[in-house]
Parts: structure tokens; C-alpha cells; sequence
């Protein structure tokens, strides 16, 4: 199954994300120590089909990028020169850490939880990857065909379009 990977990168952690095999939601994966994130993306690729990363990219409020980009732009160098075959692309991550904490309490995450860093970084990673699908989705980008829909869920679509008529 097809996997797009969203990444949000930091000195010290990397919070991964991961799409449903449609390509439609994305989900918190995993918090990765920077050191091993190519070793555990490279294991994560000999189980899935990963032909997509899509990595958090640090810009000021004028859109100039911030002191991080740095890092980052190492990051995507050596992301690319370890997997040449699979695109990068990049995504804004203006406010993800904000959005990530405010969907932990919104989702009745304690506050001891909440302290957890690691959880704050797959979020945001889990934030940026669904901002990147729903802008490609919103802007004509690769949607699902209907034969890539297994048929245990075309079913449920054809009563719910029975059910509007």
C-alpha cells in the first residue's frame, strides 16, 4: 500500500506521520531522536510502499525562512541523497506546534501528556501532512480513482449516494 510520510523536523526529535492508503488522512506514527531518523525511514520502507515525504518547513511571518531552515535544509539534502527514487516536498509549518496543542486538549489529553514533547512533534507532523493532502486534494492534485477504493468501502459509498437521492 502507498504512503506518504510527513515529517516534522527538529534538532534534538523528528515527529513522523503517516496517510492512510488513500492518501486521504493522515495519522501521528512516531517521535524519532534525529540521529536515527534515516535508519528507522528506511526500515519503515522495506515494510510500505513509501512514494511520498513531506517535511515541515520553517518560515517567518514575512515567508523568509527562519533560523531552523537551516537544519532543515540539511535534513532534506540528506533525505533526498538517501532516497533518491521517492520526491520530497516541502510544507509550511507556521502554528503546527500550536495546532498540535490544541488538539490534545481538545482530544482530552491530560496535561502530564501534553508535557511529553515527543507527542507535540507527531502531531505536528500528523498537521502538516494533512495540510498537504488537503491542499493537493483542494487544488485538483492525485485523488483517489474510484479502482483504487476497495470494495468494502465502495459499498458504503453507493448507499450513502442512494440515501441524498
Amino acid at each position: 500500500m502507498d504512503r506518504i510520510i510527513g515529517i516534522d523536523y527538529g534538532r534534538k526529535r523528528v515527529g513522523l506521520a503517516v496517510s492512510d492508503p488513500l492518501g486521504i488522512f493522515a495519522s501521528a506514527l512516531d517521535t524519532v531522536h534525529s540521529a536515527n531518523i534515516i535508519d528507522y525511514l528506511k526500515k519503515y520502507a522495506e515494510k510500505e510502499n513509501v512514494v511520498k515525504f513531506v517535511v515541515g518547513y520553517p518560515v517567518n511571518m514575512d515567508n523568509t525562512p527562519s533560523e531552523a531552515a537551516r537544519d532543515v535544509d540539511a535534513f532534506l539534502n540528506l533525505l533526498r541523497k538517501n532516497f533518491p527514487d521517492v520526491p520530497v516536498e516541502t510544507e509550511d509549518e507556521r502554528f503546527t506546534s500550536v495546532l498540535a496543542h490544541r488538539a490534545m486538549i481538545d482530544g482530552g489529553m491530560k496535561l502530564k501528556d501534553r508535557m511529553d514533547k515527543s507527542s507535540v512533534d507527531k502531531i505536528s507532523a500528523a498537521i502538516i501532512l494533512q495540510s498537504y493532502m488537503d491542499r493537493q486534494s483542494s487544488h485538483g492534485g492525485p485523488s483517489p480513482l474510484p479502482s483504487e477504493i476497495p470494495d468494502s468501502l465502495m459499498s458504503d459509498v453507493s448507499r450513502a449516494r442512494r440515501r441524498r437521492r
